[in-house]
């Protein structure tokens, strides 16, 4: 295992490099801050607006007819998350710099959503839904990488202290303005056609918020050189490394093991709408309420999940929204009879809309603590050197699981039904959750300890 030492002052010693590191990132810390503030509201803003699993997976529905092509969707846009972010790792780690990788990465993404709103102005019928298909497969590609060079930036530049409550406030302030756009657009766009093709109207304004974020990303980011980088290899070569990645720790491949488990318990996600779309109609204003509640539990929730990482770390908040998501899942499940049958004492009170509202509203706050704590837990594994190649490896299994999730989803759905897809769901769920409960330990005290031990 070779490495590159990147110093500006060759006679520096390795701790006065890390040391002058460190001062690079306290000092430019407001700066960068505020960089991956503005990025992460809106850019994050955009990709939840079309992401959201309500207006995707209703237009994929309205154009094919089936379940097994809205499982179709999510899978092709999984599977290229799946292919790309060993290649992207292997392309940055041994980079000084990984900005202008990185925004390479991210307009191409972005074209993707562009590329599907104006199909849906252009095109039509069978060519429309394969064009869509293609682009998210696209979308996905694209996003692997820039998900492992975006990660790899932020852990440049921001403190671990300081990440929870940096996704913590960009979450709130993104999540109020997606939730307040995603009821607007389901109201007044979908719900108006407007322009003729509504859906292309709310996709086209997911683009230009991602690209605002990354505008500002760019123009407000001071990148660091670090002390040390990897010596430049094959990709061959590195993927020969994964092994080792995996058994020098433990309970990073049990961390693995237990965000496959949850990956898997995401097939569900897109069937969530359609499944509530059997006791209420579908239309725009039930959309966009629906997605109020998912995003706006976002921004409701995301402030509690970032301070509770900070100060706890993030394996507790996993485990809360693993808890949260199991609790959510079963409430959407049995709400149609818990209502009919007044199980509950606000049931009567609530109806059916207001129990599914309640449980889209506990799928979006678990969802956020979901993506938070993978994120963020992941940085802190292991040495810095390796965290290109760790992002890529979580990304590479997450990506696999989600090709191949939702498109035996779409099975599964169509031949036994929405209940049993999320009985499914809920158990897998429950095995993550127990995992992290017996077999892995908080890495940020881990890492705390071994930093102290290099200090001494």
């Amino acid at each position: 295992m070779s490495f590159a030492v990147a110093e500006e002052t060759p006679s520096q010693s390795a701790q006065e490099a890390e040391a002058a590191y460190e001062r690079f990132v306290w000092k430019h810390l407001p700066r960068n801050f505020a960089a991956h503030y503005i990025h992460g509201m809106l850019g994050m803003t955009g990709f939840r607006l079309f992401n959201a699993p309500t207006f995707l997976p209703t237009y994929l529905h309205l154009l094919s007819g089936s379940d097994f092509f809205v499982g179709l969707g999510q899978s092709l846009q999984q599977l290229g998350s799946a292919v790309s972010p060993v290649i992207g790792a292997t392309y940055i780690e041994h980079r000084k710099r990984v900005l202008p990788v990185s925004m390479v990465m991210g307009t191409l993404m972005r074209v993707q959503i562009l590329g599907v709103a104006l199909a849906g102005f252009f095109l039509g019928g069978r060519t429309l839904l394969f064009a869509v298909l293609g682009f998210l497969f696209l979308l996905g590609l694209f996003g692997g990488a820039q998900q492992v060079a975006f990660q790899t930036l932020l852990a440049k530049v921001i403190p671990t202290a300081r990440r929870g409550r940096l996704q913590a406030l960009r979450n709130v302030t993104g999540g109020a303005i997606a939730a307040g756009l995603a009821w607007v657009a389901g109201r007044y766009i979908i719900q108006a056609n407007l322009f003729g093709n509504g859906y292309g109207v709310t996709f086209m304004l997911a683009f230009a918020l991602t690209s605002l974020g990354l505008t500002a990303l760019r123009l407000l980011m001071v990148e660091p050189i670090p002390p040390t980088i990897r010596a430049k290899s094959r990709l061959v070569a590195r993927l020969r490394e994964f092994p080792m990645l995996l058994t020098q720790d433990r309970h990073f491949m049990f961390f693995i093991i237990a965000q496959l488990l949850t990956t898997a318990g995401r097939v569900a996600a897109p069937f969530y709408i359609l499944f509530a779309g059997r006791s209420m109609p579908l239309d725009g204003k039930t959309l966009g309420v629906l997605s109020l509640a998912f995003l706006g539990a976002d921004t409701i929730t995301n402030m509690g999940w970032g301070l509770a990482g900070d100060r706890f770390g993030f394996r507790a908040t996993f485990m809360g929204a693993l808890a949260v998501w199991i609790g959510a899942t079963a409430l959407l499940t049995a709400a149609p009879s818990l209502a009919e049958s007044h199980a509950l004492l606000f049931a009567p009170i609530a109806g059916v809309r207001g129990l599914i509202f309640l449980a889209f509203f506990a799928l979006g706050a678990a969802q956020s603590g979901f993506l938070m704590s993978s994120q963020t837990m992941v940085l802190e594994f292991g040495a810095r050197d390796d965290m290109p190649m760790r992002l890529a490896l979580t990304s590479t299994a997450q990506g696999i699981m989600n090709a191949i999730g939702p498109l035996l989803g779409g099975v599964v759905a169509a031949m036994a039904g929405y209940q049993v897809l999320f009985a499914i769901s809920i158990a897998c769920l429950a095995a993550a959750l127990l995992m992290f409960a017996f077999l892995i330990e908080e890495p940020r005290f881990r890492t705390l300890a071994v930093r102290a031990d290099d200090v001494l």
